[in-house]
């Protein structure tokens, strides 16, 4: 029985190291703050308890009593319980008090390190805090204890100054460093959701930061950088300036397609949303005799899981498919296939390209391991058609509406994402962003429900409907731009 207080990073999920992600999908029970992004939680289990004691304004607060008297009971009671914080638990993060709560009960802990905010939002704006010209040594200060520190001692330290929760005390901050003796015109840069899709930075100098903070509506969770490096943004900012940054794309889900979407968005800089949550829902089906086949195509990873459901339910296994030539539709079902021992002889490199995976089969008796969405496209070919599932889509809630309806863009990968779509929202794609398709056939799709497409690929390809979006993106900007 351990408690683990884990450091989840400063909000990228992508920042989360390796020991955090395998304690979150072992955990029993998950302790978690306000900043911890929401894709750390999806690996957990779907029987772990998770507990939400971060502070959110206006709502009422756990208290750090409560925190740790949680701690001790779950800790006394599970295998495996996880205290996520934001950041790093011993900086700034009240892991320390947490821990020697722990060890006064008598509960075994350990502590996992997290990337700390005061080093990533920095590097991720083009700043480093520490440079062998500029800044040989760097300070790390809670901002909010404004009357606690020692400016004289700040105003003279010899390396960079790095604010933590400091946004509200600004004017004071800059104020006594500069009475202290720090120069007026020193370097000084605040990094708004530092690593997060809607990052910002203000630079300017110690004298007039607090105002121009003020005039561009920055707000918590900032850090600030005081010292000679903070005016190395201007030259080696990278995260702000990548083609999708500050827009947001909304996803439509289909199954298989919607992951590569979303990576390639997230790579450009996107803030991805991805809806509606798919329902995997079985249909009842006879298991063919498998031995009359010369090819099994399988043309998802759901019609994987299906099949395999129907060999155990019969007591059979892998070998069952035994001199089958297998072949796969897409990487996430060859993927699917590996995880249960067969080693696909054949696989597209797209999810969406069954029949070109099956004509390069060269088979006279082809079975084909689907789902109803897939079965109108695959009817033409000379294949059975095994359906053992359909994709039902879950309706969005208020909230999830909301923020699909404020994105700038909803992308569909294909028909049956408009479809998904339409169904989670009753009938209707919302019509305040603009809409990018993949190709004519998703355009048409999306026209039966009362919408042109704004933009469709010129690559018929998920990474092109990508490329597209981050072009149309760059022509925005350069429209915005004063002549």
């Amino acid at each position: 029985m351990t408690v683990y207080l884990v450091g989840a990073g400063p909000g990228d999920p992508g920042l989360l190291t390796v020991r955090a992600a395998e304690l979150i999908a072992q955990a029993d029970v998950i302790l978690y703050d306000r900043l911890i992004p929401e894709e750390s939680l999806e690996s957990a289990r779907p029987d772990a308890v998770l507990f939400f004691v971060g502070k959110r304004s206006g709502d009422e607060q756990v208290t750090q009593d409560e925190i740790n008297r949680l701690l001790v009971e779950h800790g006394r009671r599970h295998d495996t319980v996880v205290r996520l914080k934001g950041g790093d638990p011993f900086v700034f993060g009240r892991g320390g008090e947490e821990a020697q709560a722990l060890r006064e009960s008598g509960v075994t802990f350990e502590v996992v390190p997290g990337i700390t905010a005061g080093i990533a939002a920095p590097a991720y704006a083009g700043i480093p805090v520490t440079s062998r010209e500029l800044a040989s040594a760097v300070a790390l200060v809670a901002g909010h204890t404004v009357r606690d520190l020692d400016w004289s001692a700040l105003a003279a330290f010899p390396g960079t100054l790095v604010f933590y929760m400091g946004v509200a005390a600004l004017p004071e901050i800059t104020e006594h460093l500069r009475a202290a003796g720090r120069r007026s015109n020193e370097p000084v840069a605040v990094v708004e959701r530092g690593t997060l899709p809607r990052q910002r930075t203000v630079l300017a100098s110690l004298t007039d930061i607090a105002e121009r903070v003020v005039e561009e509506g920055i707000r918590p969770p900032a850090v600030t950088i005081v010292g000679p490096v903070a005016a190395l943004h201007t030259q080696t900012a990278w995260f702000e300036a990548r083609p999708l940054h500050d827009v947001t794309v909304a996803v439509a889900r289909a199954p298989g397609e919607a992951g590569d979407v979303a990576a390639g968005l997230r790579a450009l800089g996107a803030a991805v949303l991805e809806a509606p949550t798919v329902r995997i829902e079985p249909i009842a089906a006879e298991l063919p005799a498998l031995e009359r086949y010369d090819v099994v195509l399988f043309a998802s990873a759901s019609g994987v899981a299906r099949l395999f459901e129907l060999l155990h339910e019969r007591r059979r296994d892998a070998r069952a498919l035994a001199g089958r030539r297998i072949t796969a539709s897409g990487r996430a079902t060859a993927d699917a296939l590996r995880a249960r021992g067969l080693l696909p002889d054949l696989v597209s490199p797209r999810a969406d390209e069954p029949l070109e995976v099956l004509e390069g089969a060269g088979a006279d008796r082809a079975l084909i391991v689907c789902g109803r969405e897939q079965r109108d496209a695959l009817g033409r070919v000379s294949a059975d058609l095994l359906v053992l599932y359909e994709n039902l889509a879950e309706p969005l809630s208020s909230d999830e509406l909301r923020a699909v309806s404020h994105a700038d863009w909803i992308a569909f990968a294909s028909p049956a994402a408009v479809q998904l779509l339409a169904e989670a929202t009753g009938g209707a794609i919302p019509h305040g962003p603009r809409s990018a398709s993949v190709d004519p056939a998703t355009s048409e799709a999306l026209r039966s429900c009362g919408r042109e497409p704004d933009l469709e690929a010129a690559l018929h390809t998920r990474q092109g409907l990508v490329d597209a979006l981050a072009a149309a993106a760059a022509t925005t900007s350069v429209a915005s731009v004063p002549a």
